[in-house]
């Protein structure tokens, strides 16, 4: 049996920039209000008919790729992890396909919100691991912004959410003390609508009972989060999914060279980097500037923290999230 290792990585924002100033001219908020709840301070926004979902997460693939030093014609499926799709159907996966030129290889398109990423890279390392595919790409892209409740509202939600891509490419290893070492995968559905969009879908109301109803004070469109009680099970589920994956790989604390957690809350980040008694090296966050972009978070800090050099060969990194779902996941990863 194989590893799987990340040989390639790129991340793409918008160029436009969403201050919390900015939103406090539309919303009933403040800079401080947002701060001190997230710790963010700004996200990026697309500019409708330049950016979609697919066409950021071509942008960071192209980057990734050129990067793990393989051509087009050497990748071998595509994972493509969003909550955001161009359309209702098909997948992103495929557009992404078309737009690279990439073989008619298969795509597969990933819907585990704020765990997307992890997720995606965990059914990548399997098909690795078991010898299927050489070189998976695992892309994760979302617009939020397009979808917000952008009115006092909805300020609970709208002030956190970002949008932005990132890519990784896996490749086959040989050497099994390298690479994905073991991912964790968990969900809880009892709590599916603590943080949800309800609407439209096939299950409640579709489009065609939005239409109809006309209603201007429905909400069962836009994002609804319960945040005190996210807050509360997302710092619980970070930590044993973390423990986990060091117990399944006989590590200890001490052994995380980078933590990268999904970038939900800067709160939450700094909750877990105290429990566990990390080090500010150690523990690598951007929500600041990018706000929450959901299964994008964490290949966006993933790639950003390798670009700095803060990730090293030999380095043991552990990615975590914990979502909508609820859903929760971790990966041990030895660079």
């Amino acid at each position: 049996m194989y590893h799987s290792k990340i040989t390639g990585l790129g991340h793409y924002v918008p160029d436009n920039i969403v201050t919390n100033d900015d939103l406090a001219k539309i919303i009933d908020t403040n800079d401080e209000w947002i701060q001190e709840r997230t710790g963010i301070q700004e996200r990026r926004h697309i500019v409708r008919g330049e950016d979609t979902t697919t066409s950021m997460g071509v942008k960071a693939a192209k980057i990734a790729i050129e990067r793990s030093g393989l051509s087009n014609d050497d990748i071998d499926f595509i994972v493509f992890a969003t909550i955001s799709p161009d359309y209702y159907f098909p997948g992103p996966g495929v557009a992404l396909q078309k737009e690279l030129g990439l073989r008619t290889i298969g795509a597969l398109d990933v819907r585990n919100q704020c765990s997307g990423f992890v997720y995606a890279l965990s059914v990548a390392d399997q098909y690795i691991k078991t010898g299927m595919y050489k070189n998976i790409l695992v892309v994760a892209s979302e617009v939020q912004s397009l979808g917000l409740d952008m009115t006092t509202r909805g300020r609970n939600v709208s002030v956190i959410f970002g949008d932005g891509a990132g890519a990784a490419v896996l490749s086959r290893e040989e050497d099994v003390t390298k690479g994905i070492l073991s991912t964790h995968l968990h969900s809880e559905g009892e709590h599916a609508k603590e943080l949800s969009v309800l609407a439209p879908g096939m299950g409640g109301r579709w489009v065609s009972d939005i239409i109809a109803e006309n209603n201007p004070d429905d909400e069962s469109y836009f994002p609804y989060m319960n945040g005190q009680f996210v807050f509360k099970h997302a710092v619980v589920r970070f930590s044993e999914v973390i423990n986990e994956g060091l117990v399944a790989n006989n590590l200890q604390v001490s052994d995380i060279d980078m933590l990268i957690p999904h970038q939900a809350n800067l709160r939450i980040s700094q909750f877990i980097q105290k429990k566990f008694g990390l080090n500010d090296d150690q523990v690598f966050n951007n929500i600041q500037k990018y706000g929450n972009t959901t299964a994008a978070s964490i290949p966006i800090a993933l790639t950003e923290a390798w670009e700095q050099g803060k990730i090293k060969s030999g380095d043991t990194v552990v990615l975590a999230a914990f979502g909508s779902g609820f859903t929760w996941a971790s990966a041990i990863i030895k660079w």
